[in-house]
């Protein structure tokens, strides 16, 4: 869903050409329910910047319909303000237009897979902000955990217990391999724009999911 016919044309050849099938395209947020009705897709790609119904208010209705599909906004949008609004309308991830067009096609299979998705350049900023702003700690809190919202149930198992564990330790707890637990761990950093396991330890932390190592 895009008001730009040639962004739209770009979006969806870079799609097709990753093998998935573009069932409808909308150019304003107005179109975006009757296309759903009509067509059933699995998950939709919203941009924010629409004229006469803008993206977060098209995500809000589109998650209201029963059985409403995951609406994932691709916008050039940065800022933590757009982010915030976007996921709180109920977005189930967030990629911005500059990231690489592989990554966006990761991240609608995370999504198709019951995942979220968030490019690292929404990431970081979302976790600059609650980091530098005033806020309370309840709301830093509501912040983590819906940037942790973003990954899937097994990386948010992971990182629920990767505060001073090994990743055979790891592993041990949640009775899965040490390589599937470094993977979700690199999953994890990729999708959250961050680099060491000390930074998803402190953001499980202050999500208020961390468990400690049992002694």
């Amino acid at each position: 869903m895009d008001d730009d016919a040639l962004v739209r044309q770009h979006i969806r050849g870079i799609l097709t050409d990753h093998g998935l099938e573009i069932v409808a395209e909308a150019e304003d947020g107005d179109e975006v329910l009757p296309a759903i009705v009509r067509h059933r897709p699995d998950v939709v790609l919203m941009d924010l910047g629409m004229q006469r119904v803008g993206g977060v208010e098209a995500i809000r209705r589109v998650r209201a319909l029963p059985g409403g599909p995951p609406c994932v906004a691709l916008t050039t949008f940065e800022d933590a303000v757009m982010i915030k609004r976007a996921l709180e309308a109920g977005a189930a991830g967030y990629l911005v237009k500059h990231d690489a067009p592989e990554a966006w096609v990761s991240y609608l299979h995370d999504v198709l897979a019951g995942g979220g998705a968030l490019s690292p350049t929404a990431a970081k900023r979302l976790i600059d902000d609650y980091s530098s702003s005033g806020s309370s700690g309840a709301d830093k809190a509501a912040e983590a955990r819906a940037t942790l919202e973003t990954l899937t149930a097994a990386e948010r198992d992971v990182i629920a217990n990767i505060a001073g564990r090994t990743n055979a330790e790891i592993g041990v707890d949640l009775f899965i391999s040490e390589h599937t637990v470094k993977s979700h761990v690199s999953h994890a950093l990729a999708k959250l724009g961050l680099r060491r396991r000390t930074e998803l330890a402190a953001l499980a932390e202050l999500a208020g999911i961390s468990i400690p190592p049992q002694p």
